[in-house]
């Protein structure tokens, strides 16, 4: 058993003005937002979930984007509901939530 039952990474990457990167789309929010719903729904923590900060995943075109391991599945998200979702239905529940899935194309 690994320390943490799922691990989420999210990118806050910045880059240069003109080029797709995460930070400018909202990224920072998603990440505080899913940082508190792991903890309200009692999921964070050794065992459980750790949520965070991450450079560049190199999947800017697809941002804002943020994965799940140990599975590697790769979300990329709208809004605070997004990441509810995928805190219920993946992180508490175990079912990757597939509408929200970039794929596996979407590079930089």
């Amino acid at each position: 058993m690994s320390y943490y039952k799922h691990h989420l990474f999210f990118c806050l990457n910045q880059r240069e003005p003109g080029q797709d990167c995460c930070a400018n789309q909202g990224a920072q929010a998603a990440f505080d937002h899913c940082k508190q719903a792991v903890k309200a729904a009692g999921l964070a923590g050794p065992g459980g979930v750790r949520v965070n900060k991450a450079g560049c995943l190199d999947r800017c075109a697809g941002g804002p984007v943020a994965v799940v391991y140990p599975e590697a599945v790769w979300y990329t998200f709208v809004d605070n509901a997004d990441i509810d979702e995928i805190v219920e239905s993946h992180l508490k529940n175990g079912r990757p939530v597939e509408r929200l899935q970039l794929p596996p194309t979407v590079g930089r």
